[in-house]
């Protein structure tokens, strides 16, 4: 059976700020987490993904670019080709070009969105800061299709059918579930609070109750609860979040449609953020 991943993604990891993997398998209605496997390099995540032979990840990085956008800069309408052009781009072509695309808009409307992002209350794909999300799609997105991904709705790799499915995920829609719009992480050590604390401490708890719409419980131990609520950045307790993800979609990989759960009407262009 291929093992189930959950990853919070940074463009730009470090030793101390590596992308997070969070590896499990379900057993009934529970998400048992394995391990989390810290990669404090883009090369270091690529190699891991493409050495381990079967999985179905859900990844916290987005994985298509608003129609409106690219149809208006006059990018290529086809998924594989628009990401092939994209990864041609440097950094700071992609910001200069996005930030010409905002400076042309009335305030209020800077930015294109995605027909997923408001279901999900998600960052637009195109923003460049706060949170890099734009950065992200080009680091990750072209090394999961190097790794051999599929991408359900979005591209299938020719040959045979590929034991490794990648899923955009969003750890902050299943968080708002459970605890509201409180937050719960912070990258700066002057606002890691007692509050945002707290907000873990429930948080995990619920995961750990199942009280979500996903139907599905985590299974922890002591040592993974107590990492869990005290990792302040809270990137674990992200990973975590896509792992359940990704297995609630799992478990509908015959659905109608893409599969996965996903809608039937993807746009091919966009994709979809799973529960979303």
């Amino acid at each position: 059976m291929a093992l189930l991943l959950g990853c919070d993604f940074s463009s730009a990891p470090t030793a101390r700020k590596p992308i997070v993997v969070a590896i499990g398998a379900t057993d009934g209605p529970r998400v048992v987490l394995h391990r989390l496997e810290p990669f404090a390099s883009l090369q270091a995540w690529s190699d891991w993904l493409a050495a381990t032979p079967a999985w179905v990840g859900g990844f916290d990085l987005p994985f298509g670019l608003p129609r409106e956008l690219v149809a208006q800069l006059g990018w290529p309408l086809a998924w594989p080709a628009l990401m092939a052009h994209y990864a041609s781009l440097s950094r700071a072509e992609i910001r200069e070009t996005f930030a010409a695309f905002c400076a042309a808009r009335p305030v209020g409307g800077k930015f294109a969105h995605r027909a997923a992002d408001g279901p999900a209350r998600a960052s637009p794909s195109m923003k460049w800061v706060n949170p890099p999300v734009a950065f992200m799609l080009h680091a990750g997105v072209p090394r999961l299709i190097a790794a051999g991904a599929a991408f359900p709705g979005l591209h299938m790799p020719p040959g045979a059918p590929s034991k490794k499915i990648a899923l955009e995920a969003y750890p902050g829609l299943l968080a708002r579930e459970m605890i509201g719009r409180r937050s719960y992480k912070s990258d700066d050590r002057r606002k890691q609070t007692a509050e945002r604390l707290a907000a873990r401490v429930d948080l995990v708890a619920a995961l750990e109750a199942g009280a979500t719409r996903l139907g599905l419980a985590l299974a922890l131990n002591a040592d993974q609860r107590r990492h869990l609520i005290e990792d302040a950045s809270g990137d674990r307790v992200d990973a975590v979040l896509c792992l359940v993800q990704a297995a609630w979609a799992a478990a509908r990989a015959d659905s109608p449609g893409a599969g996965y759960g996903l809608p039937a009407a993807i746009d091919p262009l966009e994709g979809w953020i799973v529960t979303a």
